[in-house]
């Protein structure tokens, strides 16, 4: 077992992307960075959590490591959450509902270990604070556990809501692109905001207002809140020191970022959504046709999605579409550089050309490729 001094950090991660989280944090100058399957670790002080929240593009959510222990049955777990030291964290009031999974462990029955742990973590409140029934009425910390290999990890969401909630899409069109990949494809692409930037199939936007904010290197969470910005423990003047650090490093300047969408209403969407992200100085969005895709420019690069043949089209519209995109592609000049995500297994075929390079990722539960034509 062990008991944490310095805060430790779990930043969950969609699997393709850890290397590329692990980067972001240690930009941030955090110590211990170290990405595991799903996850990137690393410690900080309580001035970190605030940091880690508003910059982070590609992480799921922060979480704060309290402890890890074996947990080989009930007894096990419930000695184990119930040593933790939950009222340096939770106070008297606190909310602190559970979830979590298990995965190859005796303890399999997630109910079951919900149940457990909150009883523990009662037991160790109540204890402290010396009440049979903790009120609950406060602010929201909430408890997540994790159970592999007969191994349990008891940590908090600080974050609430997931990162990929930037603040500036209420709704997307049908298939949309979470803003931690989208952002992470940019990333992929090793994008500055130098040279043109073009998304053929923006949808409703996100991979062009991505770009934008890398561009402007403005942090993704300064418009929305976290919950541990309620949390008693945790300095508030922490937060606003993380957001000033974060606002006085964007940039200005010129910069050439253009989505494309056959579809009206996705592109005024896209427009809509830019403007709440305020990116919409920097970004344009037209209706325009990615078969007939074409720039002036001698270099650049297109970072896009385009429909899988799954749930958006029927697959065999897919291949026609790539087939047509490629034929478009292919009057570019060679200095143009193109980073297309697609789980169909056809796409080099159809394309017609062999990528140079292919990244795994995931766009949810669905498995894809990064085709990267350099």
């Amino acid at each position: 077992m062990f008991f944490i001094e310095k805060l430790q950090f779990a930043i969950p991660t969609l699997f393709g992307l850890e290397g590329v989280c692990a980067d972001e944090i240690r930009r941030l100058e955090l110590p211990q960075v170290r990405a595991e399957n799903g996850r990137v670790l690393c410690a900080g002080s309580e001035r970190d959590l605030p940091r880690l929240n508003l910059n982070i593009r590609t992480g799921e959510r922060v979480l704060l490591l309290l402890g890890a222990f074996p947990a080989r049955d009930f007894d096990a777990l419930f000695e184990g959450t119930k040593a933790l030291p939950w009222e340096r964290f939770i106070p008297r009031e606190g909310q602190f509902p559970v979830k979590g999974h298990c995965l190859n462990s005796a303890l399999h029955s997630v109910p079951a270990c919900q149940s457990i742990v909150k009883k523990a973590i009662a037991a160790r409140l109540g204890g402290k604070y010396g009440l049979n029934t903790l009120p609950e009425t406060g602010a929201l910390y909430q408890v997540q556990f994790s159970i592999m290999n007969d191994e349990a990890v008891l940590m908090l969401d600080t974050s609430g809501p997931g990162l990929h909630k930037r603040g500036y899409r209420a709704q997307g069109v049908a298939a949309p692109l979470r803003e931690t990949l989208a952002a992470g494809l940019v990333l992929l692409s090793r994008y500055r905001g130098r040279d043109p930037f073009c998304d053929p199939f923006c949808g409703s936007g996100t991979i062009p207002i991505e770009a934008a904010l890398i561009a402007k290197n403005r942090a993704p969470g300064l418009n929305r809140s976290f919950s541990a910005q309620k949390w008693s423990w945790l300095d508030k003047s922490h937060w606003m020191s993380a957001a000033d650090e974060a606002m006085d490093k964007e940039f200005d300047g010129n910069y050439e970022i253009w989505g494309g969408d056959v579809d009206p209403d996705a592109v005024a969407l896209a427009r809509h959504n830019a403007e709440l992200a305020e990116v919409d100085d920097i970004v344009r969005f037209d209706v325009d046709d990615a078969t007939r895709f074409h720039w002036g420019g001698l270099y650049g690069r297109v970072v896009t999605n385009p429909p899988y043949g799954e749930r958006v089209m029927e697959r065999k519209e897919a291949e026609e579409l790539y087939r047509a995109f490629g034929k478009a592609w292919d009057k570019l000049p060679e200095s143009w550089k193109l980073y297309l995500l697609s789980s169909h297994t056809e796409l080099e075929r159809t394309f017609g050309k062999k990528a140079d390079k292919k990244r795994k990722l995931y766009n949810g539960m669905l498995k894809c490729d990064l085709f990267m034509y350099l």
